[in-house]
């Protein structure tokens, strides 16, 4: 896949209109793992699906004309797309929670989990925007590791560092984003 994929990511900087569409094809399975696999993290619930979440980001990227240098670079902007997503539906939920979209209803108890994760989710995004601010590389870290799935190995090729200062810069980055959402609490 990576040459194949490399090829088509090539195409689409050289101005191919199908080539992003057909890159994002290829790696569409791993993107539905990746997504499978934050929507876990965030506890289940009754939110947006994998599938969802993964053309959601799609039209995010497309909509943007993004030019992807390889393979890490595309993933890293995936999880960057999946991330706005998530946040996106998690602000809508919140305004829907006060009284955005109004209508009368009895307290359905199944519908408390969403409105937490919604919480969640927007609480790591101000923990996450706060690491920003502070340090941008730990923010990226972050990004590429929680929604995108990277490996340390991927990310230190990114960053052009050791896969050890990636292992330093991760477990500031978690202390840092523990401390923000203990505050929130």
């Amino acid at each position: 896949m990576s040459t194949d994929f490399s090829a088509r990511l090539a195409a689409a900087r050289g101005g191919d209109a199908d080539a992003f569409a057909d890159a994002f094809e290829a790696a569409y399975d791993q993107l539905r793992r990746l997504a499978r696999r934050q929507l876990r993290a965030l506890r289940p619930g009754d939110t947006i699906g994998p599938t969802a979440l993964v053309n959601e980001a799609f039209l995010k990227l497309a909509g943007h004309g993004v030019a992807c240098e390889d393979r890490t670079h595309f993933f890293a902007l995936a999880a960057r797309a999946m991330r706005q997503v998530l946040v996106d539906y998690a602000r809508e939920r919140g305004a829907q929670k006060r009284g955005g979209d109004w209508h009368r209803t009895t307290l359905d108890a199944a519908a408390l989990p969403e409105e937490a994760i919604a919480a969640e989710m927007l609480g790591i995004d101000r923990a996450l925007t706060a690491l920003e601010q502070v340090d941008e590389r730990l923010a990226r870290i972050v990004e590429w590791r929680f929604f995108g799935g990277m490996t340390e190995e991927e990310i230190a090729q990114a960053q052009h560092v050791t896969t050890r200062t990636v292992r330093r810069d991760w477990q500031k980055a978690r202390a840092f984003l523990y401390r923000e959402l203990q505050k929130g609490r």
